[in-house]
């Protein structure tokens, strides 16, 4: 219910402008925040540890972004792979960025890459048959592992 309840809410701007003016915690999900783009928890995930790299600016299309941010967009979800494959031993990724709605884009005036973390044999009954994901794990779960795991990730 919670989850309806705040989508309706988000329908009144963008939920990625609204996020970073947050402070970070469970209220936004940020797990870091770099010069040009920030990290994020998907808050509804294809699999336990879904991250997205969300440039600040407010743009519907990557060629909006200067080099910079589509370099910075890059080197974080390089980073996050090596997150995942650490705390998660993600043995594959999906990395991608819809852009349109045609193209799948939920969100589709402000561009973002997804970072899915993928096992082999992931996909079961639930999501193949009855179009329902399960998760392993509650959301606040996920970013407490994660916010711990990429502060220690240079240790």
């Amino acid at each position: 219910m919670t989850y309806i309840q705040r989508q309706k809410e988000e329908e009144k701007g963008c939920v990625f402008c609204a996020a970073q003016d947050l402070p970070d915690g469970l209220e936004n999900l940020i797990l870091h925040r770099g010069r040009e783009t920030f990290v994020i928890l998907n808050r509804f995930p294809y699999t336990s540890g879904h991250l997205m790299v969300v440039p600040y600016i407010h743009n519907a299309s990557i060629s909006g972004l200067s080099g910079s941010t589509r370099a910075e967009l890059m080197e974080l979800a390089n980073q996050i792979i090596s997150v995942l494959s650490k705390e998660y031993q993600a043995q594959g990724f999906n990395i991608g960025v819809n852009i349109g709605e045609a193209a799948g884009a939920g969100i589709t005036d402000h561009v973002h890459l997804h970072v899915v973390p993928r096992w082999s044999g992931d996909t079961n009954f639930m999501s193949s048959l009855g179009e329902t994901r399960v998760l392993p794990e509650t959301l606040e779960d996920t970013y407490q592992r994660l916010k711990r795991a990429w502060h220690q990730r240079n240790l």
